[in-house]
């Protein structure tokens, strides 16, 4: 899909098509960032404050929840008024949630910032999300969708890694990450000053504001078919960036600090690479495979803890890395296939809905079993769970795929035209060469 920017403003005055949609990208990166800062530092407030696991996910799941709130009232009001209001004014807030961070005396002002934090990530994401796929270029089809797919779990990564970097080398680590990030979000706003909108605003900018979800019937089917998966790969994510240095001390009491929060950047950093290696391989078939993959990872991990070893513990995370990035990929360029360009911000938001209530209520329920039962009886029940759920991902994705090869023409043959049209997942049905057809699962 071509970016309509041109139209709206004056390449004089705004910064070119290929570095605007680097920008986007990169604070897309940064809301990631920012929101697995805190996870290194966990171990820290604990300490500090005297927390309880229970405490810590109760932080956690006030920004999912956050977020939340804000991709149903504002997932869609970037469609209206612009996508780059909506981003300076998420922005703004953002900041104002790192310097909360940065001055926190305790669980309330955690829990308050982690909420500001989470509002303006869930009205940033979208929008962010919507301006890459209208930056879409024809030359680069399936950019976009990959961008998308790429920046939230490489933002995690960059995030839990800089700030186990600062919390041993930098003066006052609890301050200084979040002043860090400060400094990146208010050089992100001052560049969308310089950036052209990339849609026409529309009546209804209010209105869209109530709590919705706008997802298209064909994309409904297709989140339908991958929600178990994308579930699972959420709720094994949650619960390593909130329980994860908790887990980690549990399993190896004498182990390093940082290896809490290295568990996480090791399930975020192979996860990226997932995301971009399998980008070629056919959607449904990704999500299948980074569905087989959560199972042994959910059992690696309980190895772990009865092992005691931190090998395993981090081979399980590599595992629920690849799963984590097999499965949000291929999940999100089935749901984006189909959806018209003007759908597109909502459609995202709507996945975000379900990936992050995936990623909290589940770690909320695992604070309060920590908390009446322990850790390790938390740990067996939520992996567990995961597994069945990764178990339904298979069955329904495998039927699928075998629903397709009974019905497909024996003389059907899968060759480079149709190959490409598995990566043009962002653009409208005019961006597809004629004669190819564009399926949910391509």
């Amino acid at each position: 899909m071509q970016s309509v920017s041109a139209g709206l403003a004056s390449p004089r005055t705004s910064i070119s098509g290929r570095l605007s949609f680097v920008l986007h990208a990169s604070i897309l990166i940064a809301l990631l960032a920012a929101s697995s800062a805190p996870t290194p530092l966990y171990s820290r407030y604990q300490a500090q404050w005297q927390l309880s696991a229970l405490d810590i996910t109760v932080v956690f799941s006030a920004y999912a929840l956050a977020l939340l709130i804000a991709l149903l009232t504002t997932g869609t009001l970037s469609d209206h008024v612009g996508r780059r209001p909506v981003l300076m004014g998420a922005l703004a807030v953002q900041i104002a949630s790192m310097a909360l961070f940065a001055t926190a005396g305790g669980l309330s002002t955690l829990i308050g910032a982690r909420v500001l934090q989470g509002l303006a990530t869930g009205a940033a994401t979208s929008a962010a999300g919507a301006a890459l796929l209208d930056l879409e270029s024809p030359a680069r089809p399936g950019r976009s969708a990959l961008a998308n797919s790429i920046a939230p779990v490489s933002g995690m990564a960059v995030g839990v890694m800089g700030a186990t970097v600062l919390v041993h080398f930098a003066p006052a680590p609890t301050v200084t990450v979040y002043m860090v990030l400060v400094a990146l979000f208010a050089a992100q706003t001052a560049a969308l000053v310089w950036t052209s909108e990339t849609v026409r605003p529309r009546p209804g900018g209010l209105r869209s504001m109530r709590p919705h979800l706008a997802l298209p019937p064909a994309a409904a089917h297709a989140l339908l078919l991958n929600g178990a998966g994308v579930v699972a790969i959420w709720a094994l994510g949650g619960f390593y960036s909130s329980l994860g240095p908790a887990f980690a001390r549990l399993i190896s009491p004498e182990g390093p600090e940082s290896a809490g929060g290295m568990v996480f950047f090791t399930l975020t950093a192979v996860a990226a690479l997932t995301v971009y290696f399998t980008r070629r391989m056919r959607a449904d078939v990704s999500a299948l495979l980074g569905s087989c993959a959560v199972i042994p990872a959910a059992g690696l991990s309980l190895g772990a803890l009865f092992l005691g070893s931190l090998f395993l513990l981090f081979t399980g995370a590599a595992l629920a890395g690849f799963g984590f990035g097999a499965v949000s990929q291929g999940a999100l360029r089935t749901v984006l296939g189909s959806v018209p360009a003007g759908e597109k911000g909502g459609t995202l938001a709507s996945y975000y809905v379900l990936s992050y209530l995936a990623m909290s209520l589940p770690a909320i329920g695992a604070g309060a079993l920590t908390a009446g039962f322990g850790l390790r009886t938390a740990a067996l029940a939520y992996a567990g769970c995961v597994a069945v759920l990764a178990g339904i991902a298979v069955a329904a994705l495998s039927a699928t795929l075998r629903g397709q090869r009974r019905t497909r023409p024996h003389s059907t043959h899968l060759g480079p035209a149709a190959m490409n049209t598995a990566s043009i997942v962002a653009g409208t049905a005019a961006d597809h060469a004629p004669g190819v057809p564009t399926t949910h699962n391509r």
